[in-house]
């Protein structure tokens, strides 16, 4: 589906003149101060979501089956989990695979996508065996004592 981008003012001025361009695409608003807004026609954005919900619980299916596949199949698309150890590449494809099937079922998706830009993040750092064994540790102290807040100096 294309898109089309028009300033957040506009729509305010005119709806008239940015509502018409739903028929072909979907209408990015972009604002200034704020995040963007996507106007689209109910009927696509339920499609969206009816097609997520089949392959998220299609592939939670597999991955029960045959958990090997479904980390092949992920690591198809996700190549940075081959950068995680075994363990954590199994916890990872559980913990995402649940945030896409309870995004799928509620439309909130935000702990799908915080788990995914995690799970990256994550995936950097093994990639970097000095900084992946710096942070495992051990660590040389907890730091100073700091005062309770509110409590007199």
């Amino acid at each position: 589906m294309a898109t089309r981008s028009f300033p957040y003012s506009t729509f305010l001025r005119g709806p008239s003149e940015v509502l018409p361009t739903l028929d072909d695409a979907d209408v990015i608003l972009e604002r200034r101060d704020d995040e963007n807004l996507i106007l689209m026609r109910a009927e696509r954005f339920e499609a969206g979501a009816a097609s997520l919900r089949i392959a998220g619980r299609a592939l939670a299916t597999v991955a029960r089956r045959n958990a090997s596949l479904a980390e092949e199949v992920l690591a198809e698309e996700l190549p940075w989990l081959t950068w995680l150890p075994e363990t954590e590449r199994h916890q990872c494809v559980r913990e995402l695979l649940d945030h896409l099937i309870a995004g799928a079922d509620t439309g909130e998706f935000l702990p799908f996508a915080r788990s995914l830009i995690s799970w990256r993040s994550t995936a950097v750092v093994w990639s970097d065996p000095r900084l992946a064994r710096e942070l495992q540790g051990p660590f040389s102290g907890d730091g100073p004592d700091a005062a309770r807040p509110g409590a007199e100096s």
